[in-house]
C-alpha cells in the first residue's frame, strides 16, 4: 500500500524560552515546546544550553536536547494497515519515539576578527543524536560570520 493521509492538518506548537545569566561567564538557556495536531501526534521537547565564557572571545556551550512524542492515528508498522483503514502511513516520523540529542560547541569571536581578518566568527558544533528507533547520528556544524 502506498501511504494515504488526509489533505489538512492542523498543528499546534507552544514554546518556551528562558535565558538566565549566571554572573558574567555562565549563561543558562532553557527551552520547553509542546506540540498537538489533529492526526494524533503530540510532542515535547526540552533543552538546555550552558554557554561558559572561557575568556571574553572565547566560550564553550555543551547542550542537551530530550524529545518524545505519541504515534499518530494513522501510523501502522509496514504490512499492518488493512484495507478497510482510511488513512494510514507506516512513516517512522508519525510513530511514537523518544530522542536524545547532546553534544558541545565551541565559539571564538575576537574584536579585531579571526588572525585580524574580516572573519569575525568562528563557531564549530558536536552533537550526538539517538533516537528509540534505532536511528543514530552524528551531526558537526561550521558557522563563520565575516565582517
Amino acid at each position: 500500500m502506498v501511504e494515504k493521509l488526509p489533505s489538512q492538518r492542523f498543528k499546534l506548537p507552544i514554546g518556551l524560552r528562558l535565558n538566565y545569566f549566571l554572573g558574567d561567564r555562565v549563561i543558562l538557556r532553557a527551552y520547553y515546546r509542546y506540540y498537538m495536531d489533529n492526526w494524533g501526534v503530540k510532542s515535547h521537547t526540552a533543552s538546555l544550553e550552558v554557554p561558559i565564557k572561557i575568556t571574553p572571545f572565547f566560550s564553550i556551550s555543551p547542550f542537551y536536547r530530550y524529545y518524545i512524542q505519541t504515534a499518530s492515528k494513522y501510523f501502522a508498522p509496514y504490512g499492518a494497515h488493512t484495507p478497510a483503514d482510511e488513512y494510514f502511513t507506516s512513516n517512522y516520523a508519525l510513530s511514537a519515539f523518544s530522542g536524545h540529542y547532546f553534544g558541545t560547541g565551541i565559539r571564538l569571536a575576537p574584536p579585531g576578527g579571526i588572525l585580524k581578518t574580516h572573519l569575525g566568527t568562528l563557531e564549530l558544533r558536536y552533537g550526538h543524536y539517538a533516537e528509540t528507533t534505532n536511528l543514530v547520528s552524528n551531526l558537526i556544524a561550521l558557522n563563520l560570520t565575516f565582517k
